[in-house]
């Protein structure tokens, strides 16, 4: 049965930069591939129907498996909600992707859900990548560099 996990983090950020970190294509690029992957982003169109398409690359191996899915929902530094799912099919279905953005004292809170995660992967692993991606944004987008 497809597994669901969630993700909470607290950015000193604004709610404005972290959702410009989600839509926007080099921005991706940058912070979501777990470490040891590199990522490329064929299509981004972020726009409520819109659409992506992208892959990650063991750069160990060199094996890459490609996605991609539909934007539900965009609400400016508040909301993104999207689906996803994989070109494998040996990874069936499609995950729901909620990103929940809220402004706090110290920045912007960040809930992540993501449902439907296929059989084959274990969720353990999914908290381990979605760990590592939160970590690299942090890295892109609490820099404050006015210059």
């Amino acid at each position: 049965m497809p597994s669901t996990i969630r993700l909470h983090r607290v950015l000193a950020t604004s709610p404005e930069k972290v959702y410009r970190a989600f839509i926007e294509a080099d921005a991706l690029a940058k912070w979501l591939p777990p470490n040891g992957f590199t990522c490329t982003v064929y299509h981004l169109e972020a726009k409520v129907g819109g659409t992506f398409k992208m892959s990650f690359r063991n750069f160990t191996t060199g094996a890459s498996h490609a996605f991609g899915g539909d934007y539900l929902e965009l609400v400016p530094g508040e909301r993104i909600r999207y689906t996803d799912k994989f070109d494998d099919p040996n990874l069936p279905g499609e995950m729901h992707v909620t990103v929940a953005l809220k402004k706090v004292s110290v920045g912007t809170e960040v809930n992540i859900e993501q449902a439907g995660i296929p059989d084959l992967i274990p969720p353990e692993a999914c908290y381990l990548g979605w760990q590592e991606s939160l970590k690299n944004l942090a890295r892109l987008v609490e820099p404050e560099i006015n210059q």
